[in-house]
């Protein structure tokens, strides 16, 4: 993991789930947390091959991840992250649009009253 920490948008490799197995997660929570040297943890979302359209989820071209191929994103799967499961961050950051939207996706995953449209 970096000196810094992660901070929000980056692309990692991490080791997720118990047993933990490598996977490619996009952080999402705020760099106030993620770079608070008390803090253990960092929100993030997992990316998946399997491309499902959805008011929950974003589908992303490699050229936006940095990732081999065409991922998608299910703002109804956050979940928390020990940083030091943090393998390996890519160079590529997702944009602020893509943020923005992958935060209204998160949204939607709890709250009736999320925008249907994109931002």
């Amino acid at each position: 993991m970096s000196e810094r920490g992660p901070s929000r948008g980056e692309v990692w490799r991490a080791q997720v789930g118990e047993p933990p197995r490598p996977h490619w997660v996009v952080v999402v929570s705020p760099d106030t947390r993620n770079h608070h040297r008390n803090i253990q943890t960092v929100l993030v979302v997992s990316f998946t091959n399997k491309l499902r359209a959805g008011p929950t989820t974003l589908i992303l071209d490699p050229d936006e991840t940095g990732l081999p191929n065409r991922s998608c994103l299910r703002g109804h799967f956050i979940q928390p992250l020990y940083k030091s499961r943090l393998v390996e961050r890519l160079p590529r950051t997702l944009s602020e649009r893509r943020m923005r939207e992958l935060c209204l996706a998160i949204r939607r995953s709890f709250d009736p009253d999320a925008p249907a449209d994109s931002l």
